[in-house]
Parts: C-alpha cells; sequence; structure tokens
C-alpha cells in the first residue's frame, strides 16, 4: 500500500528532478524518488 507524505527539499533539488524526469525514465517525481530512496537504503545498510 502507498502512503501519501510531504517533504521540504531546496529549490535546486526539485529542479534536478524535474529535468531527470524530461527523459521519460521516470513516471513522476514519487515514482524516482521511491526508487533513488530504495537505492540509497540499500547502499548505506549495515
Amino acid at each position: 500500500m502507498k502512503v501519501k507524505i510531504s517533504v521540504s527539499m531546496e529549490e535546486d533539488t526539485i529542479k534536478k528532478i524535474e529535468n531527470t524526469l524530461k527523459r521519460g525514465i521516470y513516471r513522476n517525481k514519487s515514482h524516482l524518488i521511491e526508487l533513488a530512496t530504495k537505492e540509497f537504503i540499500e547502499e548505506n545498510k549495515k
């Protein structure tokens, strides 16, 4: 089940996300952020 959250980010980060979305690899911001978060967690497991 997906849960809606709210986050605050620097404007520059949002611009980078939007530019990445223009490449068409991700469906939307939520998709990109979810995958990036999962990757970050996996890489930082101890």
